[in-house]
């Protein structure tokens, strides 16, 4: 049996007596993690050993009896925040050791954080019912549940946005069936700016670009927040109001992502597109915006969760010379990024540019990736596949 890990999004409503009190949670959990990161530091300077999680929860429990208003906060979202600091200096010693072994990275130390948004509430602490959830410490919050909760609970969030909204995640194991496929087509997809992505049968996604409209309304609500003392009020509400309107672009875009990938997923059984480097890419100022609006990354994200319950497989191959590459004859040639029609110097085949990378990437995928070959530094890296309990441990999706 395939043991599976889903999130629920649910807006939530907490009364005006709640708000104060939840913020005042969410100071007391950043006023902790700063304090356990500078014992961590200090630990280590003294006795060159990590301060452990096991030691963080140890340290909190006698921290809490001479600083009485942390036992407002409930125990169990305390210890959360050893959580985090402790999975901080893992990806730190990780990025650390992937460095040293060549990767080109920045090794990131933990920074103390100057706000929290949201509590955590691991196992316990919160019941939920039809339209209210109980966290222990807080009371009876209002939410908006639109969906039912399939698979045991392991573990809710609250989270408070820059607008001043507020959410309730909801985290659940259940079991599945094992992976299947739902007998459709291969394709290969290559990641774009002006046209969202080409498909090597032919079809065009569409992106979503901004209106003109849009843009002017964001730079009149920067200009305004300029324009405010800080401090004052009227700043406060500026920023508040600047935050609400980026939230709304924001959700129209990921809206167009999940639309995007829920098409692809049950349209193909298995699809094939480029692993790229967005951070590097960024570096070109001259297409950075465009390529941040775009959220590739958060593409291919949503594309991997949604394929494991449609019966697709989601592989990410090495994009190098996939638009350099003759799909017919496998000539390689220099192709700048102006010239969009690739015209092959060898056998003559004139073909979109796009059309051509994204078949050039499927081929990679089927051949190199799936045969288990990696010639000429080529590679394929398959979706996080539904894993078998014991065997492969769990994957991880949020739902729509």
């Amino acid at each position: 049996m395939v043991i599976v890990k889903t999130a629920y999004k649910f807006r939530a409503y907490p009364s005006k007596g709640q708000k104060p009190i939840l913020n005042r949670q969410m100071r007391l959990s950043k006023e902790l993690y700063n304090l356990l990161l500078e014992k961590s530091q200090q630990h280590f300077k003294d006795t060159g050993k990590v301060f452990t999680k096991y030691d963080m929860n140890k340290w909190i429990a006698k921290f809490k009896k001479e600083h009485t208003e942390y036992n407002e906060v409930y125990s169990q979202a305390l210890q959360n925040v050893s959580d985090r600091v402790s999975k901080a200096y893992e990806n730190f010693f990780r990025r650390v050791k992937e460095k040293r072994n060549g990767k080109k990275q920045k090794v990131g130390f933990p920074r103390f954080k100057s706000f929290v948004a949201s509590l955590t509430y691991p196992q316990s602490g919160f019941e939920i019912g039809k339209k209210r959830i109980e966290l222990s410490k807080i009371g009876r919050i209002n939410f908006v549940n639109h969906r039912n909760i399939e698979g045991k609970v392991k573990t809710l969030s609250i989270k408070k946005t820059k607008s001043q909204e507020w959410y309730i995640t909801i985290a659940v194991e259940k079991d599945d069936a094992m992976p299947f496929t739902n007998g459709r087509e291969a394709v290969g997809i290559d990641l774009g700016i002006k046209n969202y992505a080409a498909l090597s049968d032919g079809s065009i996604l569409q992106n979503k670009h901004i209106s003109k409209s849009e843009r002017n309304r964001m730079k009149h609500l920067q200009r305004v927040i300029s324009r405010r003392r800080k401090g004052s009020q009227k700043r406060i509400t500026a920023i508040q109001r600047f935050s609400k309107y980026a939230e709304h672009i924001s959700r129209i875009r990921e809206d167009h992502l999940h639309k995007l990938s829920y098409d692809l997923v049950h349209s193909y059984s298995f699809i094939a597109y480029e692993e790229l480097k967005v951070a590097n890419m960024v570096k070109n100022h001259r297409l950075a915006k465009s390529i941040s609006e775009s959220s590739w990354g958060n593409f291919i994200q949503l594309l991997h969760y949604k394929a494991e319950s449609a019966g697709c497989v989601a592989v990410g191959v090495n994009p190098q010379n996939t638009s350099r590459t003759c799909s017919g004859c496998g000539n390689v040639q220099e192709m700048p990024l102006s010239e969009r029609t690739f015209n092959c110097k060898k056998c003559g085949m004139s073909k979109d540019r796009d059309l051509n990378a994204s078949i050039n990437i499927l081929h990679k995928a089927t051949t190199a990736g799936l045969a288990g070959s990696h010639a000429s530094g080529d590679n394929a890296r398959p979706s996080h596949m539904r894993a078998v309990v014991g065997e492969r441990g769990t994957t991880f999706g949020a739902s729509r």
